[in-house]
């Protein structure tokens, strides 16, 4: 048995945008511990040029918008904080672009869901992404193991694993689940659901970063772009 991809994901999107989406980051067992070296050099950078602390937790919607004082030293403004913010997602999107150990991708569908049924219907959306993926798998005979963002008292992602019939199954057991304060990856899968969110859901208030998936994201994206589905 081959295990080949380990993969980390997370969700983005919105009720009033229409789109639910889902980005990942991945890479291959056997570069693992150099992948994961290349984010925890760029934690250190992140401390040395913007006193962001190696532990502290990086979630792209709060930081990129000013929301969270990631940096120990002292801004006035939330302006000062968005500009911090967004020079540390380009410091982030760097790294990314240019480590070969790790590629990315995304899904995305537009609903008109609203409430509940958005909440079902962004369900709907990861067990067809399990579907692709574990048909992926399944056409190369090698296995996926994935992670994600989350204490697991959500039972749509466990159903989803355990509804793909076992006699065919190449998505190796439930996800696993981390707390993203205490895990680099699932802080980097947020940060490309994030991008892949704004690329797709462009407006006057997230211009700065309309053109983030194709500086950073899209030489490593594994399907050539966000995928429909």
């Amino acid at each position: 048995m081959t295990i080949s991809r380990l993969i980390y994901i997370d969700d983005s999107g919105s009720v009033d945008s229409g789109l639910i989406v889902y980005g990942w980051i991945e890479c291959s067992p056997e570069r693992w511990r150099y992948a994961l070296r290349a984010i925890l050099e760029l934690r250190k950078s992140l401390y040395r040029e913007h006193a962001v602390p190696p532990a502290e937790e990086l979630h792209a919607t709060k930081f990129i918008n000013g929301r969270d004082r990631v940096s120990t030293r002292d801004h006035a403004s939330r302006t000062e904080w968005k500009t911090l913010g967004r020079a540390i997602a380009r410091d982030c999107l760097t790294v990314l672009r240019d480590c070969d150990d790790i590629r990315i991708g995304s899904v995305y569908r537009r609903t008109n869901a609203k409430g509940r049924e958005y909440s079902l219907e962004r369900g709907k959306v990861y067990e067809e992404l399990l579907r692709q993926l574990n048909d992926e798998h399944r056409a190369d005979d090698t296995y996926a193991f994935l992670s994600m963002d989350g204490d697991g008292s959500d039972p749509t992602y466990f159903n989803a694993h355990r509804s793909l019939p076992l006699d065919s199954r190449y998505i190796i057991e439930d996800p696993m689940f981390h707390d993203s304060r205490r895990s680099q990856w699932v802080q980097m899968a947020d940060l490309v659901a994030y991008v892949v969110f704004t690329h797709l859901n462009r407006h006057d208030g997230n211009k700065f970063a309309w053109d983030w998936y194709e500086d950073y994201l899209a030489p490593r994206d594994c399907h050539l772009g966000p995928q429909e589905i």
